[in-house]
């Protein structure tokens, strides 16, 4: 009876034990993987009030749905590196006293194996849509699918606004120091910040375009094709007339304002006399843009060879650095990016500069009006890329 007593105290105290293991960082990383789903105790008040669990269940379903099977987790330095059937995500996550997640970071997949040109050029051709692709060594063409389909490229449109600013001031007709107040009807919807601050607001124009750059401020974008002038943003690309606001764009694909849209499809001709009208109108919730792609035909259309033009007039500036977007910059002298998205709408355009001195642009597009983007697999491929050309 002792013995038996004795036994159980024992096997109690190990559970006691077993129970007070402090939870690691690459523990919660692989819970979040082989304990489905997430759970809300596994996240710290401070995480969760950015993040939901919902929103942390959905990334994790479109990285096993783009991926395939998770694997394992292994570090990588201070970080991880998650593996998957087909990639590898590198992931930064931290844990507060309780061990419960504070951060967490997954960043663009990376190939398990490289692929050559070839294979990924067969790659991009399965995608369902229209796909672009573009990579240029200096003016070589180093891979070209349809470089010249003229494409809607989301976001991606605001290197025409950062090259129409940066002339003017390299003309001397204004300064990155100027400042001008924010005012309340260049205001627009995320992606970005500065929609939040109070009307009147002083900024530099150095502070709007890096906030267009680096963080793709809506608002920053909306302020700037005011400040240099829509007409001037349209001389670098005459296709897109009017060159729209984000806003424009937003209040146009408003479901709730279908008249007006299709005022705007009938009459290319008299798309421009309609945007006074268009202002009055007000800015539809965010979640209209949340599912399904909404009105693609309203959108700023490019080639991904224009891009890799206007990416090489813009990217000496140091703002267009801050953000290196799917390059690990690690691997690179230098790297400016820019890219774009909407559900059925996505583009990636990057500058490499080598360690060598050797410079290439690698711009890829994929529209599809009928359905939401496989995201993840567009991201590997795209970073699949990138890694031919280290």
């Amino acid at each position: 009876m002792n013995r038996i007593r004795w036994m159980m105290v024992l096997l109690f105290g190990l559970l006691i034990a077993v129970a007070q293991t402090p939870l690691t960082p690459k523990m919660a990383l692989e819970r979040l993987f082989t304990e489905r789903p997430a759970k809300a105790e596994w996240f710290a008040p401070v995480f969760l009030q950015q993040v939901s669990v919902v929103q942390v269940e959905a990334i994790l379903q479109q990285l096993l749905n783009g991926l395939g099977a998770y694997q394992s987790v292994e570090p990588d330095g201070p970080n991880f590196r998650v593996n998957f059937e087909r990639g590898v995500v590198p992931a930064q996550i931290s844990l507060d006293a309780q061990g419960r997640i504070q951060g967490l970071f997954f960043r663009p997949a990376q190939p398990r194996t490289t692929l050559t040109l070839e294979q990924l050029l067969a790659e991009y051709r399965t995608l369902p849509g229209q796909v672009s692709v573009l990579v240029l060594e200096g003016s070589q063409e180093r891979l070209n699918l349809n470089a010249d389909a003229v494409l809607a490229v989301g976001s991606a449109f605001k290197l025409a606004v950062l090259e129409a600013l940066r002339q003017q001031i390299e003309a001397g007709q204004r300064r990155w120091s100027d400042t001008v107040p924010l005012r309340p009807e260049w205001k627009s919807l995320p992606s970005g910040t500065l929609q939040n601050l109070p009307d009147g607001t002083p900024l530099s124009l150095e502070q709007y375009a890096t906030q267009m750059i680096s963080i793709s401020d809506n608002t920053a974008t909306d302020a700037l094709i005011a400040i240099v002038g829509r007409s001037e943003v349209e001389k670098l690309s005459p296709r897109n007339r009017p060159f729209l606001t984000t806003r424009e764009a937003f209040v146009l694909k408003n479901p709730q304002n279908r008249e007006w849209l299709l005022r705007y499809r009938a009459n290319p001709a008299e798309r421009t006399a309609l945007l006074p009208a268009l202002a009055q109108l007000p800015l539809p919730d965010a979640s209209v843009f949340a599912g399904e792609p909404v009105a693609i035909d309203v959108e700023w259309f490019f080639s991904t060879r224009e891009l890799c033009a206007l990416m090489g007039r813009v990217q000496a500036l140091p703002l267009m650095s801050l953000n290196p977007g799917l390059a690990n910059p690690t691997d690179w002298q230098r790297v400016a990016y820019k890219g774009g998205s909407e559900p059925g709408v996505l583009n990636l355009t990057t500058w490499l500069t080598a360690r060598d001195g050797k410079q290439y642009c690698v711009s890829a597009t994929w529209n599809n009006p009928q359905a939401r983007l496989d995201e993840n697999r567009f991201f590997l491929l795209y970073t699949s890329l990138l890694s031919t050309l280290k």
